[in-house]
């Protein structure tokens, strides 16, 4: 077993059993790994099978077929051993909403078996950790969306584990707190060397990740750093606003040296082979057809443009999906 491997999975399948007896595939295949120390996130739209990864790498639900571990425990056989190293929080994380930020604190270092001793050194660190010192007192029920999702990564942290895995944990919390929490997770990693594993729709969060598994119906369509990740597309990128989107998408993405199209929002992405040259013709093109191209440049393709081009070449969504986060507002 390589050692620096925290979490792995082997040809990974999950199936449910529908009501009338036919079978839904939610994970298929999925083959990963992840390196102590490294923040890996799994990212794609709803549905697209990351919650139930996790679950199963977890021993919450009973796999298939294939093979998963953590720290070189089974998910199957060594759950006790799994939840006695590892942080969890859900995507629906139930802090006792009648118990204050210091009592949850409590409640789950008891519920993890940490001593009252363990207790006193822990609880204070990791109230500091979590900017939540002054608010010991508040009832959970009453924190801001940000300041919960901090709760519960301090919760999911009392008993010192090794890997830190968390579903959806920025979903519905605002930007600031967004970043917060992920400043948070950075500070985590470096100060303590814990491995983090978190599964997000936001492609923007996978900017903040060491590796990226792409997921779409439940396949793993691409697995690397965030860098190697974005040079997977095609050709250069122009981004512009035409004054009458519909015509000048269908002019466009016809043309000679387009390798592909994408939309995101009022504006148009276009892959092109040769910047200048195809610049100027689209230019042109449009202007014959009376449609002006407002603010046209180039730009980095970002994870979203990446994720859509690569999964539209294996012929899994249609041409004109759009782009946009949350998981590239959901193909």
């Amino acid at each position: 077993m390589d050692h620096d491997v925290t979490i792995r999975t082997k040809g990974l399948i999950k199936q449910f059993k529908t009501r009338k007896g036919a079978m839904i595939t939610a994970v298929d295949g999925v083959t990963l790994q992840v390196r102590r120390g490294e923040t890996y996130g799994l990212i794609g739209p709803d549905g697209a099978g990351k919650t139930t990864t996790t679950r199963v790498i977890l021993g919450l639900l009973k796999r298939t077929a294939g093979e998963s571990e953590i720290l070189g425990y089974d998910s199957m056989r060594d759950t006790y051993a799994i939840r006695e190293r590892v942080g969890y929080i859900a995507q629906q994380f139930a802090l006792p909403r009648d118990l204050t930020v210091l009592e949850n604190m409590r409640f789950f270092a008891d519920v993890q078996g940490v001593t009252r001793s363990a207790q006193g050194r822990r609880i204070p660190e990791l109230l500091e950790f979590a900017g939540l010192t002054e608010f010991t007192g508040r009832l959970a029920g009453r924190l801001s969306g940000g300041m919960k999702k901090k709760l519960a990564l301090a919760c999911s942290l009392i008993h010192e584990p090794q890997v830190v895995m968390l579903d959806e944990p920025t979903l519905g919390v605002d930007p600031v707190s967004r970043r917060e929490f992920w400043n948070l997770l950075g500070n985590l990693r470096a100060e303590k060397g814990v491995t983090i594993f978190v599964c997000t729709p936001y492609m923007d969060e996978a900017e903040r990740c060491n590796w990226v598994g792409l997921m779409y119906e439940g396949k793993l369509v691409a697995h690397d750093s965030p860098d190697v990740i974005k040079t997977m597309v095609p050709g250069r990128l122009l981004e512009f606003t035409p004054s009458h989107f519909v015509p000048a998408k269908r002019r466009v993405e016809a043309m000679t040296g387009v390798l592909e199209t994408q939309t995101y929002g009022v504006m148009l992405h276009v892959f092109v082979d040769d910047l200048d040259r195809r610049r100027r013709e689209i230019e042109s093109l449009l202007a014959a057809e009376g449609i002006t191209c407002s603010g046209m440049r180039e730009i980095e393709p970002r994870m979203e443009e990446a994720f859509i081009s690569l999964i539209r070449r294996q012929g899994l969504i249609a041409a004109d999906a759009p782009t946009g986060s949350p998981a590239a507002a959901g193909l």
